[in-house]
């Protein structure tokens, strides 16, 4: 059991990549803490997990709300312990361009994507301090690498998640916690459909894919599953690409 005696809370746990990971978490022993905004789809999943034996709680959660935050992290800390593991999927998308981009849809992808992941990484951090430790994992994106033509704000939002996470592990390195970033290229979740809109456009992009696939929402768990796990215990401030070899070219 790579996660035995770990306490997870995910964010975006209750589909796509997060509710993947919950899972995969479960089967190797932690006790995986789904937080969503999907109330409903959180609860199902939870229920299903531990009707399959393992230990789950679910909550509501509005990633750019600081009281929000407050209110999960307490439901776990109360219920299954003090977390150890912080995995922060939950993120949105909007395709724009810089001059038809509003501010409003600016600043909401921002307090989702960047400001999400700032407030978690503050409340969730006292809790492993006291715990003597912990693993923070990031989903950023490899839109968080490279600049697009049809985004104004979302590769911004991605780009900060990935230097936060480098200041988060040198910040909190002398109190044994890690925080490593992920970035995957495109990846069969429903946020795919936003993405590329058409069939043909995402047929084409998937041709420009070395390994000639999208990723699963199972080959970006597993890379959870490491970062959380004492297998990676010397990686922290580092970031996985997992995108086929697409950034590579």
């Amino acid at each position: 059991m790579r996660l035995s005696g770990k306490v997870a809370l995910i964010t975006g746990g209750a589909g796509g990549l997060g509710a993947c990971q919950a899972r995969l978490f479960a089967g190797e022993g932690a006790a995986v803490a789904i937080a969503d905004l999907r109330g409903g789809a959180a609860e199902q999943l939870a229920t299903e997990i531990e009707s399959g034996g393992g230990r789950s709680i679910h909550m509501r959660l509005d990633v750019a709300d600081e009281a929000s935050w407050a209110e999960a992290v307490g439901a776990t800390v109360r219920r299954l312990g003090r977390p150890t593991v912080l995995v922060q999927n939950a993120g949105i998308y909007v395709r724009d361009s810089i001059s038809t981009a509003t501010l409003e849809q600016w600043e909401t992808v921002m307090a989702v994507n960047s400001r999400g992941v700032f407030l978690g990484t503050r409340a969730v951090v006292p809790h492993m301090v006291e715990a003597g430790g912990g693993s923070i994992v990031n989903v950023s994106s490899t839109s968080g690498i490279v600049g697009s033509r049809i985004s104004a704000a979302y590769n911004p939002s991605k780009a900060a998640v990935r230097v936060f996470t480098k200041s988060t592990a040198i910040q909190y390195a002398s109190s044994n916690i890690r925080a490593n970033s992920i970035h995957p290229g495109p990846t069969e979740t429903e946020m795919l459909d936003l993405v590329y809109p058409t069939a043909e456009v995402r047929k084409q992009r998937e041709l420009e894919v070395p390994l000639g696939r999208f990723a699963s929402a199972l080959d970006v768990a597993y890379a959870a599953l490491f970062l959380a796990s004492e297998e990676s215990s010397y990686v922290t401030g580092a970031e996985l690409v997992l995108d086929g070899g697409l950034t590579a070219q």
